[in-house]
This record gives C-alpha cells, sequence and structure tokens, in this order.
C-alpha cells in the first residue's frame, strides 16, 4: 500500500465522527431506558401483587370468620393457600393466646400491627434465603372475644420480577427499532447537512489567483468560524503578495537608473584608451554598484518593516538607556569622518520597551545616515531620549539646513525627496523608520530643529522590565 493510500485511511472523517458521536449516546440512552422501562414495570408488578396479595389475606380472613367457626383454617383455604408448585406461597395464623395456629412459623408479622377492622399491612420479610412480600391483618377470634388472630399471607419476589422482564423483553425490540430510525434519520440528516459544504468547496475549487473573501452570505452558521479563518488568510496572502508586487515594482524604479549609469560607463570604459577615462569610468561604476547595493538593502528593510503584525516572540525587553548610546557610539568614527558633532542625551535609569533589537538598530542607523548625508560639515547631531506621555521618546536633531516647512510632511513617504537637494540617495531612509515605528506600536514626527535644521522624533511605548530569576 503506497504512503498516499494509507495517508487517506488514516485521515478522519466527520460523517463518521459525528454519526459515532451520535451513536454512543443514542445506545447509551437505550441502556438508559431500558433500565427506565424496567424499573416502571416492577414497579406495576408491584402494584398489581401487592394488591392481590391484600385481596387473598381479607379472602383468608372471612373464610375463617365464617367457614371456620372454630378458628382454625378450613382444608379447602389451607389446601389453595399451600397448593403451589415451586413453594412460593407461604401463610401463618397467630393467636395472641395460643401462638402459632396454622402455617409457617417464620411468617411472623411485624411489631405494631394495625388495629381491628383496619387494612391489612404490607411489609418485607426474609425466610432462609428467600425474600417475601407479606400482608397481615388482625381479626377477633370467633371461639374468644379476647382473643385475636395475626393472618399473615406471604409470597416470594419471583413472580414480581418475572412479569418486570418480560415487559422489558416486549419493549426492547420497539425501542431498538425506534433507536435504529432514529439513527437512520441523523445519518440521513449528517448527509443532507454535509452537502451543503460543496457549494462552498466548488467555489474554492474554481478560484485560481482570486483571493478575495468568501463572505457571510449563503454559508451556514456553524461554518462561518472556518470562512472567516479562510478570509483571514486570504487577505494576509493579498498582503504578502502585494508586499511582494511593491518590492518588485520599488526594485525595478530604483534600480533602473544605477543599472543603466553602469551599462553607459562600461561602454565608455570599453572604447576609450585613455587610462584617465578608463579609470573615471571605472569610479563611476563603482559609485553606482554602492549606490545600487544600498538601494536593495534599503528596499528590503523597507519590505520587511512593512509587515505591520508580528507575532509572539518577534519582541523582547529592551533597555534603550543601555542600547541607544552603544548604537550611537559604533557611528562617532563616521561622524568624525563627515565634520559632524554626533553626540548622546538621555536619563541615567532604564528605558524598557518590548522590541526586535535588529529593527531598532536599523531605525537609528538610518537617522543617522539621514543626518551624515545632508546635515553637513561642521553641523552639530545629537541623539536623545526622553519619557513622554507614558511613553518614550527618541528623537534625532541636527542644526544642518533644514526642510522647507511645505515638505515637512512629506517626510517619510517611499522615494520623496526634498526637490533641489544634490546628495544622492534613494528616498527610502525615514520610510524605512516610520514603518519601523509602527512595527513597535509608536509613530514617527517630523519637524523643524531648534534654530535650523531638522528633528525627528519616534514615540514607542513604554515596556516592563524583565522578571528576574524567581520573582513572582
Amino acid at each position: 500500500m503506497s504512503q498516499r493510500m494509507l495517508w487517506r485511511n488514516e485521515r478522519q472523517s466527520l460523517r463518521r465522527r459525528l454519526l459515532t458521536t451520535l451513536l454512543v449516546p443514542l445506545t447509551l440512552l437505550l441502556m438508559f431506558n431500558s433500565l427506565i422501562t424496567y424499573i416502571g414495570a416492577l414497579i406495576y408488578a408491584n402494584h398489581v401483587h401487592d394488591k392481590d396479595l391484600i385481596n387473598d389475606t381479607l379472602t383468608l380472613v372471612q373464610m375463617m370468620a365464617h367457614e371456620s367457626p372454630d378458628g382454625r383454617v378450613s382444608s379447602q383455604a389451607q389446601f389453595l393457600l399451600d397448593y403451589e408448585p415451586e413453594g412460593r406461597n407461604y401463610f401463618s395464623v397467630y393467636s395472641s393466646k395460643h401462638g402459632l395456629i396454622a402455617g409457617n412459623r417464620a411468617v411472623r408479622p411485624p411489631s405494631g400491627m394495625p388495629r381491628h377492622g383496619g387494612d391489612p399491612l404490607l411489609y418485607n420479610v426474609q425466610i432462609d434465603t428467600h425474600a417475601l412480600r407479606a400482608a397481615s391483618m388482625l381479626m377477633s377470634n370467633p371461639l374468644d372475644a379476647g382473643d385475636q388472630l395475626e393472618v399473615t399471607v406471604a409470597e416470594t419476589l419471583r413472580d414480581r420480577h418475572q412479569e418486570a422482564r418480560q415487559i422489558l423483553l416486549l419493549s426492547i425490540p420497539a425501542q431498538t427499532l425506534l433507536i435504529i430510525a432514529a439513527f437512520l434519520l441523523v445519518w440521513l440528516g449528517v448527509r443532507t447537512g454535509l452537502r451543503q459544504l460543496d457549494p462552498l468547496t466548488e467555489q474554492l475549487a474554481n478560484r485560481e489567483h482570486d483571493l478575495a473573501p468568501i463572505g457571510d452570505a449563503n454559508v451556514p452558521v456553524e461554518i462561518l468560524p472556518l470562512t472567516r479563518t479562510i478570509d483571514g488568510l486570504f487577505g494576509r496572502l493579498r498582503g504578502m503578495l502585494a508586499l511582494q508586487e511593491r518590492f518588485i515594482a520599488d526594485a525595478a524604479h530604483q534600480l533602473r537608473t544605477p543599472l543603466a549609469g553602469l551599462s553607459v560607463h562600461a561602454e565608455r570604459a570599453r572604447a576609450s584608451t585613455d587610462p584617465q577615462t578608463i579609470a573615471d569610468s571605472l569610479n563611476h561604476i563603482q559609485r553606482l554598484i554602492q549606490r545600487a547595493n544600498r538601494t536593495s538593502s534599503q528596499l528590503l528593510a523597507l519590505t520587511r518593516a512593512q509587515t505591520v503584525e508580528h507575532e509572539a516572540g518577534d519582541t523582547e525587553p529592551l533597555n534603550l538607556a543601555t542600547l541607544v548610546p552603544e548604537l550611537v557610539g559604533q557611528r562617532v568614527h563616521e561622524g568624525l569622518a563627515a565634520g559632524i558633532d554626533l553626540g548622546y542625551d538621555g536619563p541615567a535609569g532604564p528605558l524598557w520597551i518590548d522590541g526586535d533589537r535588529h529593527r531598532i538598530q536599523e531605525m537609528l542607523d538610518n537617522l543617522i545616515d539621514n543626518g551624515l548625508r545632508y546635515a553637513g560639515s561642521g553641523s552639530l547631531m545629537t541623539v536623545s531620549l526622553a519619557r513622554e506621555r507614558g511613553g518614550i521618546c527618541l528623537a534625532v536633531e541636527d542644526n544642518g539646513p533644514g526642510v522647507p516647512a511645505g515638505w515637512i510632511e512629506r517626510l517619510g513617504e517611499r522615494f520623496f525627496r526634498v526637490p533641489g537637494v544634490q546628495e544622492e540617495g534613494s528616498g527610502l531612509g525615514l520610510a524605512i523608520v516610520q514603518r519601523i515605528a509602527q512595527w513597535h506600536g509608536g509613530s514617527a514626527r517630523y519637524m523643524a530643529g531648534g534654530e535650523s535644521g531638522l528633528r525627528v522624533e519616534i514615540m514607542l511605548p513604554a515596556g516592563y522590565a524583565p522578571k528576574k530569576n524567581g520573582d513572582a
């Protein structure tokens, strides 16, 4: 048997599971109903036999009062009481003065007999290993007015249980047929109900590249959680495909110019025999390659940053008061090379957030790169941290030429570059910063610096310090 066939055989059937789930309760219901039927039949049999037992006792009392003036059981009555092929009937007649007159000595009525003229008393008694049901009644002794006779008639419980079993055996086939009919109706209902999934299955099977939501129309209520989950999956797939298409379009847009320049300078170097021209072309090719590398790196960074949703485990507690000075220190030598005084200003205490270290580093690097590229030699650039409105503000400010007020609102747009700026760039740095801030649940704000220049503020939600071992 192939692995595929084995996998098919091991797959669980929803129809089989539903039927099994219903068959077990129906079987238990049959057993419970049979028990209830037997108990009801036994109660009915006890009621009928108790009534017959009372009638037998009253009959015996009347026979003794009218047909046995000597107070003894007539031969006819004794024959009727004793004649039992399986020995299931017992009787006794006790005199308050003379003791047992007739019958079985073991059949004694309990204490507290009813008064003369009352109804027979029903009770249970044990003789040897037999459980009996008995009826007792007091009567006056016809021969002695001062004497009373206790007349008792008893029988075993065998007939009662036998009749209850007969009723049960008669009812079980009908109940079984009823359960089978109910099961068949359930099977038919499950089969018909599952067919309602066929249109949905056909609709999904006919789709090729359509990731539109299924919607709630014509979908059974029980299937709505599944279809809504599928719609959520379709939405995430649409987002991923849109992100992929945007990345391809952005890459084509941004790499077209460097690639065209590479082709031009390569042809120039091939066509010239002048060493100076060839060297100049190679320098241009090297700068264009660096530009293409940076652009592709930023495109990848922007694509990662545009994935706004993140799963558990993507973040960890980060102390920005320790991380940011460390990251700034790694860029100081670049600031010195560019003639820019790069510094840090922040509180001494910890500033915790729940974030991703690599994304925070990428965001800060882009902010510092932006300042190093556009602030100009001789400028000051300060990276600062502060608590603000229940969150943490990470700011990068320089005193360079800044951005005209009319263009500040557009900072953070993809591929936007301030008109008139001569420095090369892709227009992706601040877009990456803004997306990473959003990924962390924060936001980015752009404004003019104190006297001149540009100030970028990143507002991040405050987090909690990690628990130490042993903390509750």
